[in-house]
């Protein structure tokens, strides 16, 4: 692949936004962040966040409604619910120029892709799916890191010519993100096993203790672990909703494996067959251990420390104050109630490695205990 800045950059001037909330906001923001010469227009139902974008500079203006004006555009992103995109589609399939790219951002390509084929959209179109998110939704929960070191997916029809494939590519590299090119039935049936049926799962685990807390114990002592595995239980409702109905096909097929996983192992565990229970948690470690981490992932790793910390007036702002004294910025911070290691103890949570890393250089230097999550 040639060099963005070297050949295909100067092509994209103006983009469009349909739809600026978690995502739609996190690209305009990158887009300024990262300083690139693009001119930044919207479209979204609610006015007062296009205002809001407009004021803060992120975008360069906004659309009162998709008409002629979508032709001067280079690339439109949909980044609207799933449900709309039909409706958005059929008004662009009459507003956009030959050299027109659209693509989208959601995390089932197949619908989206059927849709295109129906309207005979196909030499204009790339799926796209960066793999990032975020517990909360919103314009106002968008940022300009979110895309960076993620999995940016782009599912080309076998129509759109390599010339945009390149454009959209090369674009989506200038936002630090990490572009893999698959088809789209790949796409869906990786995202389903990875994505789609874990936050299905991690709701089930959720409801489950739910049903079994009668007196609340439960919820109390819910830390560390159980939460890390049900953090994604926090995403929205209705977005969830529309993902497992949109990869239905591909979420069963997956959900019927693991049952089978399930019913197994609990056949396992009531004959105490104690080989397959050492295999089943060491084969799980060794293929876990073979996961590469080049980015955030729709699952986001999370760079955190705990560390432990006496019972003191003032050491949370203490500890703060001096990693703030080091130009570190700190996502999170908060005690842990849950006593899971030998004291109480302080979890830290960064935006980045190489933050965590450098916090673990200097705790340790004043000679805090530090344990690596």
């Amino acid at each position: 692949m040639l060099n963005f800045q070297e050949k295909n950059f100067i092509s994209i001037k103006n983009i469009g936004i349909i739809g600026l909330g978690l995502i739609g906001g996190s690209l305009a923001k990158t887009i300024r962040f990262k300083n690139l010469p693009i001119n930044i227009y919207a479209y979204d139902a609610d006015v007062d966040t296009l205002k809001e974008a407009k004021d803060e500079g992120i975008i360069d203006d906004y659309f009162d409604d998709i008409n002629s004006r979508f032709q001067e555009l280079d690339i439109i992103f949909l980044c609207a619910p799933v449900q709309y995109n039909n409706e958005v589609l059929s008004i662009l399939k009459n507003c956009i120029s030959d050299t027109t790219i659209l693509t989208d951002v959601g995390s089932v390509k197949g619908m989206i892709h059927s849709s295109i084929i129906e309207m005979d959209l196909e030499k204009y179109f790339i799926g796209g799916h960066p793999m990032a998110g975020s517990e909360k939704s919103g314009y106002n929960a968008s940022t300009n890191i979110l895309l960076e070191n993620a999995y940016y997916v782009l599912t080309p029809t076998s129509s759109v010519s390599e010339d945009k494939i390149k454009k959209l590519y090369d674009l989506v590299e200038a936002f630090g993100s990490i572009p893999v090119i698959i088809n789209w039935e790949d796409h869906d049936y990786a995202t389903a096993a990875i994505s789609h049926v874990p936050h299905i799962i991690a709701s089930s685990l959720v409801n489950l203790v739910k049903l079994l807390d009668d007196k609340g114990l439960m919820k109390q002592l819910a830390a560390g672990g159980f939460k890390d595995l049900t953090r994604i239980a926090s995403s929205s409702p209705s977005l969830w909703k529309q993902i497992t109905l949109s990869n239905k096909d591909k979420i069963l097929q997956i959900i019927s494996e693991y049952i089978k996983i399930l019913e197994q192992f609990k056949v396992m565990l009531d004959t105490d067959d104690t080989n397959y229970i050492f295999n089943f948690f060491d084969e799980a470690n060794d293929y876990r251990s073979e996961f590469l981490d080049p980015s955030l992932g729709s699952i986001k790793k999370s760079y955190e420390i705990m560390v432990d910390i006496p019972d003191e007036l003032g050491i949370i702002a203490k500890i703060a104050t001096l990693l703030s004294n080091h130009n570190i910025s700190i996502k999170n911070i908060g005690i842990v109630h849950n006593r899971e290691y030998e004291q109480g103890v302080l979890k830290i949570v960064f935006y980045d490695e190489k933050s965590q890393l450098k916090s673990i250089d200097i705790l340790k230097l004043l000679n805090y205990t530090i344990y690596l999550r």
